[in-house]
């Protein structure tokens, strides 16, 4: 008999760790947003005189009354900025009416957890863009600047590993394509732990080389599918053909700064080993998560590299901003991927996304957010299937690369967790252990 569908993570489970994030961390990113906009005062003034020291005032007030109404758990209110998704999150905020029943309304401490932090930064988009001038300021940009300028020696390293690779991918045989192939894969796995979110904005840069710390990094690997993910590429570049010459691989990116980058240096890896013909990235439309990757901040990054002092760096800037003009790469930025649903919901709520990822030979999920929304943020037991935890999501084959930072997770062996808590009671939250999970429509 399958399984039950169990409850929500919530804040209302107090200690959990969700009820942690709701009472600490979500009020300390609030507080240092509503920080940025203030020290910014000087900004706006100069760039848009008393109107933008104005609309910084207005920001800092709205912002302000959100962090008391998440502190005190007032009820979830409406949005009312008449945005293209304004509707359908009002109507979830109804659903999830439906959902409480009685007369109690949702709100911070008793609602799902991963509707409410979705919220917060909903509403902090809000409150923007209730207040132009200033609507387009990214409240997190500073601290996605600073990831990407802390982790630069890091980031040469692995440009400069793509570079060599390039030169002499059409002398590696089958065997040692693979082995290449493992090892970036690797690298954008671990680079996933540059989650400025979960270290509310404080520094979460890659400083060690990510290339060296691999084979002492594969024991905190909990569940590793990465044979399978090769054997789906492998085969489809051996089985290509006039029918079918296009291999299209998509990245739903999770972070900017260092993890955008070992996106980057795969996707390139993807294209000239072969094993992929286009690559589809799909970013957030808003700031979002405080590290999630945007448009902006995906044209910032290549431009960053392009005009870096670094060759290596350099040529990956050149040579990518070439790859969006050409079409080989391709951005996305839907704006389901910043709507609390689950993704079990995405083919009703949209079903062009849905349509798009189904043209796709490969889907790579980045990151514990698209691990959340893939599971529906669930009090899963461990050993229940991964693809029963999806709850109908099958688009395409996929995979999900995911450094552990909210507590659940599925798949595992029978004993397995327990075992985990039992030598390190913290282990699902500190972004030490990993996965890499598969999932195929026919599985």
């Amino acid at each position: 008999m399958a399984a039950p569908v169990p409850q929500s993570l919530s804040a209302k489970f107090v200690g959990s760790f969700a009820y942690l994030t709701v009472k600490d961390r979500l009020p300390l990113i609030l507080t240092r947003a509503i920080d940025t906009l203030h020290r910014h005062k000087y900004l706006f003034l100069e760039h848009h005189g008393e109107e933008g020291v104005e609309a910084e005032k207005q920001t800092i007030s709205l912002l302000s009354k959100l962090l008391n109404e998440l502190k005190t758990d007032k009820p979830v209110i409406p949005l009312t900025d008449k945005l293209s998704d304004t509707e359908q999150w009002n109507q979830y905020l109804e659903r999830q009416q439906v959902l409480m029943g009685g007369d109690e309304k949702p709100s911070w401490f008793k609602s799902p957890w991963l509707y409410v932090e979705c919220y917060m930064y909903r509403r902090i988009h809000e409150a923007l863009q209730l207040n132009p001038p200033i609507s387009s300021f990214d409240v997190f940009s500073e601290g996605k600047f600073k990831s990407f300028f802390d982790s630069q020696k890091a980031i040469i390293l692995i440009c400069t590993c793509i570079q060599d690779l390039s030169k002499n991918v059409e002398n590696l045989d089958d065997g040692q394509l693979k082995e290449e192939f493992l090892k970036l894969f690797q690298v954008s796995l671990w680079g996933n732990r540059c989650d400025l979110s979960i270290s509310s904005s404080e520094d979460n840069s890659q400083t060690s080389n990510p290339l060296d710390c691999l084979d002492s990094l594969k024991p905190f690997i909990l569940i590793d599918d990465i044979e399978s993910i090769w054997s789906i590429l492998a085969n489809s570049k051996r089985t290509r053909n006039d029918t079918t010459p296009k291999a299209r691989v998509d990245i739903i990116l999770d972070n900017a700064g260092f993890e955008l980058i070992t996106d980057l240096v795969l996707a390139d890896f993807l294209l000239i080993s072969g094993l992929a013909t286009e690559i589809h990235f799909h970013g957030k439309n808003i700031p979002w998560f405080v590290s999630d990757t945007t448009y902006t901040d995906f044209k910032w990054t290549l431009r960053q590299l392009k005009a870096a002092n670094h060759m290596g760096m350099s040529k990956c800037g050149v040579k990518w901003e070439d790859s969006i003009k050409s079409g080989v790469w391709v951005y996305h930025d839907d704006p389901f991927w910043t709507l609390p649903h689950e993704f079990c919901d995405m083919q009703q709520e949209a079903p062009n996304l849905y349509a798009e990822l189904q043209k796709s030979n490969l889907i790579i999920f980045k990151g514990d957010l698209n691990y959340r929304k893939l599971t529906g943020d669930r009090q899963w037991e461990f050993t229940v299937s991964f693809h029963h935890a999806l709850r109908g999501f099958h688009p395409a084959p996929f995979c999900i690369l995911r450094t552990l930072k909210s507590d659940v997770q599925v798949g595992l062996k029978p004993g397995q967790g327990e075992e985990l808590k039992a030598t390190d009671v913290d282990w699902m939250t500190i972004g030490k252990y990993a996965v890499i999970q598969f999932d195929t429509p026919s599985m």
